[in-house]
């Protein structure tokens, strides 16, 4: 289930579930985060681009079948597609599977609204939040800031764990 609006409400943030037909939006979010990175291979922009679709195509396959149940949504703003949140439910855990957002939704504090709702929600339920966060991501920053901590290696990424304080929200 999508966590409620609260701290993201400021944005005018909605979410609705992933189809099929939001394949091209959520590849041209996945290309986004990772295009920087790739550009620095020297390979040819349209080696870049192939390669990021084909990396994207093998994400989503990955999820599909490791995070079957996960809710896959579509962040929007004005009714436009600007990022996506992924969730899967466990017994003691909600487990940010994904999270990502458009260049030009970036850096304005709606990923931390809409982490702080995350939270908020599950916190409430007496669950834990956890994410998996590549090493050298500057997002680190922003999921420590909340009070994720590492709590375990997993090759170039840190497994991250939110926890309420005393039961608490964010």
């Amino acid at each position: 289930m999508a966590p409620p609006i609260r701290s993201a409400a400021r944005f005018g943030i909605a979410y609705r579930p992933a189809t099929e037909d939001d394949l091209p939006l959520l590849a041209e979010i996945y290309i986004s985060t990772r295009r920087e990175e790739v550009a620095q291979t020297g390979w040819p922009a349209e080696q870049q681009e192939a390669f990021l679709r084909h990396q994207h195509a093998a994400q989503h396959d990955h999820y599909a079948k490791a995070y079957k149940d996960a809710e896959r949504l579509v962040i929007e703003r004005g009714g436009e597609g600007i990022g996506r949140l992924y969730l899967f439910e466990g017994a003691e855990e909600m487990r940010i599977v994904d999270i990502a957002l458009l260049p030009d939704a970036r850096g304005a504090g709606i990923g931390e609204a809409i982490l702080r709702d995350v939270c908020e929600d599950v916190a409430g339920r007496g669950r834990i939040v956890t994410i998996h966060v590549e090493k050298f991501n500057p997002a680190q920053r922003l999921y420590q800031r909340l009070g994720f901590v590492a709590i375990e290696e997993k090759g170039v990424y840190d497994l991250m764990a939110w926890r309420p304080p005393d039961g608490g929200a964010l």
